[in-house]
């Protein structure tokens, strides 16, 4: 019933997936209204053209989207780190001055006593009981110094690696930001230039461009449906699995944003990588990362609640919830939403809970 209820979904919100009910086979991609067979003025770009050129920016700002995630995310972590050897510090600095202090009273004791401890002032006495009491405690005094000696050595050496860590971090923590703020001037620059070419077009030319987009993504969808990609998939999702996969489609609807990881908004993996924290399974925060260090699969071997990875670059990633379909966001300006599996270049499929 769930995987129907995908599939019925992923009609009622992308018409391109009708496909996604039918036997797999080729069809042909649908025809364009008339009004596209006009070829365009000498010097103005297509319609085609121009879905092209902004696919290609919203690609690129994809990219750029994974790299201020992934700095964002070492940011966070240096962050931490530094205030861990910040308290490290502070600790080490207050047992340097307690081990100071004892080590003070054990020095003040011996000058009151002539430079002598208790033990060696006994060994001088004539008692040989005494003498061996006294020989025994100096034993102890001689130990406990060394020991206190030894730990105030350590407590300095500790913290002084403390300290060099914490240099070491705050030097990369202020290199991320560096790439942060890069990152980010990229990726606005990109969705701004995306953006102005939209609203350069006419709203009957916008209409046809969402058109043209879903084409594109159903010839793809059919001639990955066409190579039998299918045939064999049909494993059901593990617990965690339907777990990630019920929170990512309830997310359906909501707008795509940039470096977003919910709760009103996502980025493709703010949303993948968040519905399976909520299943249990904290997993890296960008799809490249998300590439490199999860478990690679088989096409033919996934299941519901894998991840699609998608682009030669791994800068885009969709859930796989059955039936040929994924739930992803997108890109800016669009909301997340259902489509085909094959309908974007396919690198490969991770599994996080392998």
């Amino acid at each position: 019933m769930y995987r129907r209820h995908c599939a019925a979904a992923a009609i009622t919100l992308v018409c391109a997936l009708a496909v996604l009910a039918a036997p797999v086979q080729a069809f042909a991609a649908p025809e364009p209204p008339p009004a596209s067979a006009v070829p365009p003025k000498a010097g103005k770009k297509s319609l085609e053209e121009v879905r092209e050129e902004i696919d290609a920016l919203y690609r690129k700002a994809g990219a750029a989207t994974d790299a201020y995630n992934l700095a964002e995310e070492q940011a966070k972590k240096q962050s931490g780190e530094i205030v861990k050897l910040a308290q490290a510090i502070v600790e080490g600095q207050a047992k340097i001055a307690d081990l100071k202090s004892r080590a003070g009273a054990q020095a003040r004791e011996q000058y009151r006593n002539a430079g002598l401890p208790p033990g060696a002032r006994l060994m001088l006495s004539g008692d040989p009981q005494l003498f061996l009491d006294g020989l025994g405690r100096a034993r102890q005094g001689q130990q406990a110094a060394k020991g206190l000696l030894g730990e105030l050595n350590r407590t300095q050496e500790d913290l002084e690696t403390y300290t060099h860590d914490a240099s070491t971090n705050w030097t990369k923590l202020e290199a991320n930001r560096v790439k942060q703020a890069k990152a980010k001037k990229k990726i606005n620059a990109q969705i701004a230039a995306a953006k102005k070419l939209e609203s350069q077009l006419e709203k009957k030319e916008r209409a046809r461009l969402l058109q043209l987009e879903q084409e594109a993504e159903y010839k793809s969808q059919t001639a990955w449906l066409g190579s039998g990609a299918l045939k064999e998939i049909n494993r059901k999702a593990s617990p965690s699995g339907k777990k990630a996969v019920a929170f990512a489609t309830a997310k359906i609807g909501l707008p795509y944003e940039w470096g977003a990881e919910g709760p009103k908004s996502y980025d493709c993996s703010g949303l993948t990588s968040q519905a399976w924290a909520a299943a249990g399974r904290p997993i890296p925060r960008t799809s490249q990362e998300q590439w490199r260090q999860l478990p690679h699969i088989a096409i033919k071997d996934m299941r519901p609640g894998d991840l699609i990875i998608y682009h030669s670059d791994a800068s885009h990633v969709g859930m796989y919830i059955g039936d040929g379909a994924i739930v992803h966001a997108p890109r800016p300006g669009r909301n997340v939403t259902l489509a085909g599996a094959g309908s974007m270049e396919i690198l490969g499929v991770v599994r996080p809970d392998k």
